[in-house]
């Protein structure tokens, strides 16, 4: 089995579950968003105000996009599905799976957007972004994950028994 790739709005649970799947398929983990904050030596709610949206999403792009491992669980940020090169990239080396959360979780979860670094336009609502994103996790997924109502563990292994059948 090669990579897992992990995509979903933020505060779905995509580096929790991550590393507990990681644990599960003895793989590693890798979370996409530290990697960026590491290349950049900066936070990723620095590198949105500094750079903006598109700037931070082409940043973004880049680096996701140069990923290159083996056997691990890969947590991306929300954003990398508007970065072609890189879901191009993470569908060749992984299997991408969309753990799916409503909206209404979503926004219960997450709190203050700024510190949390999520790429969303001044206009922007988190319906908005929600709307907006739900479409293109749902085109780059191979493998969807409806997380209501489970736990870290419940989702985690449900997304083993999928990759399983994926295979």
């Amino acid at each position: 089995m090669k990579n897992v790739v992990l995509i979903g709005m933020p505060g779905c649970g995509k580096s929790t579950v991550g590393v507990v799947l990681a644990k599960i398929l003895g793989y590693r983990f890798l979370d996409s968003d530290l990697v960026i904050q590491e290349t950049e030596n900066r936070l990723l709610h620095d590198i949105i105000e500094q750079e903006g949206i598109e700037g931070f999403e082409k940043i973004e792009n880049r680096i996701n996009a140069s990923i290159d491992v083996e056997k691990s669980v890969i947590a991306t940020g929300g954003s990398v599905i508007y970065g072609k090169e890189a879901m191009e990239h993470l569908k060749k080396i992984g299997t991408v799976v969309y753990i799916k959360l409503p909206y209404e979780e979503i926004a219960h979860r997450l709190g203050n957007l700024e510190q949390r670094g999520v790429a969303i336009k001044n206009d922007q609502t988190l319906e908005d972004l929600y709307n907006e994103r739900v479409p293109l996790y749902e085109k780059y997924a191979d493998i969807v994950c409806e997380e209501k109502n489970m736990t870290i563990s419940q989702t985690a292994f449900f997304i083993r028994d999928k990759l399983k059948e994926y295979d």
